[in-house]
């Protein structure tokens, strides 16, 4: 009788003990599940590109290093927060590099006297703003309606407008810059407080605002829905054709900030401002897991592809690696990403068919 007590007590014990085991497991599978999906994957990979910088390039772990591949990413990482709006409801935007240009193009020729390239007219700066923000906020208009309401589909849309606004770019100015705009219009740009660029603080605020509006609010939660699934989203009562076209103008807007950051950046609106940064967009936020199938992606996967690059890029620069490698590095880092990302995706849907 005491050998049976015994051998239950021993069962009920190794049963206690395997459903600990069982219980750390999931709760480390579950870790592991968020830790992936919130997007925190990439910053492993960074923090081993910041060992590698510091070993082989000293100068790279530098304050002025560091704070210079922070300026140098602001641009990028505005502008992929208005890719990631895009591509959070399915749809793509190559246009929002030309945005970046064509939009403080048009502003710096209303401000800029006759005598320096400009119109004549001599606006104000923050008239500059205000021009900026508004054709900024028309193209994505113009883009949403053509892919909305005409049925235009969003590649042959938005290439068609890079394409467009590029030309325009050269039209309105006549294949000349305009350099030093007024203080108002350059200063998000240009201001640093205690050596820190305001850029990359203004940055930081908007990557937090709009993270939490795609996580936490009901207008981000839309946008998954739409990029998950069109139809049902339709059924469950969310206006589909608002939610895009608020996405293409946010997108837009947020194109139109990266021109003027980037204007303030070089003090002046030059004809080939933005071109091929699309690209690099489109890497950081591939690489920061946001799907081009749209429905998926987190503000801090996204962020951290833009850093991602602007380390990467910072590394080959101080390495004195000639600027086509540096190109053709993202292009490999796109490749990349996107085979990961396939491999992650299948393994999911294995793991989802098994259970």
């Amino acid at each position: 009788m005491d050998e049976r007590v015994m051998d239950m007590e021993q069962s009920e014990e190794l049963a206690a003990a395997e459903r600990s085991r069982m219980d750390r497991k999931s709760r480390f599978a579950a870790f592991g599940t968020a830790f992936v999906s919130k997007g925190f994957t990439m910053y492993q990979v960074i923090l081993l590109m910041f060992l590698i910088g510091a070993f082989f390039a000293p100068r790279f772990l530098t304050a002025v290093n560091l704070i210079n591949i922070a300026a140098q990413v602001a641009v990028l990482g505005i502008v992929t927060i208005g890719l990631t709006f895009i591509l959070l409801i399915g749809r793509l935007d190559l246009s929002l590099e030309s945005t970046v240009g064509f939009a403080p193009m048009v502003a710096a020729m209303l401000m800029a006297k006759s005598s320096a390239g400009g119109f004549g007219v001599e606006l104000p700066g923050w008239m500059g703003l205000v021009i900026t923000m508004g054709i900024a906020a028309l193209i994505g208009l113009f883009n949403a309606f053509l892919i909305v309401k005409v049925g235009v589909h969003p590649f042959i849309t938005t290439l068609g407008m890079l394409v467009f606004l590029r030309g325009g770019v050269l039209v309105v100015s006549n294949g000349r810059s305009i350099y030093s705009p007024p203080d108002a219009y350059t200063y998000l740009g240009s201001a640093r407080y205690f050596g820190i660029p305001f850029s990359v603080v203004f940055l930081i605020l908007v990557a937090i605002l709009i993270g939490i509006l795609w996580q936490y609010h009901r207008y981000g939660r839309a946008l998954y829905a739409v990029g998950g699934n069109e139809e049902a989203a339709r059924a469950a009562g969310v206006n589909v054709d608002r939610i895009i076209f608020s996405a293409f103008i946010f997108a837009s807007l947020l194109a139109g900030v990266g021109g003027i950051i980037l204007t303030g950046r070089l003090d002046s609106v030059v004809t080939t401002q933005g071109d091929g940064l699309i690209f690099n967009c489109f890497a950081a936020a591939v690489i920061g897991g946001v799907s081009l199938g749209g429905g998926k992606g987190t503000m801090v996967g996204a962020m951290s592809g833009v850093i991602l690059i602007g380390v990467i890029n910072n590394l080959l620069t101080l390495a004195q690696v000639p600027s086509f490698w540096v190109q053709a590095s993202t292009g490999a880092i796109i490749i990349v990403a996107a085979v990961l990302a396939a491999v992650a995706s299948n393994r999911s849907s294995a793991v989802k068919t098994r259970t």
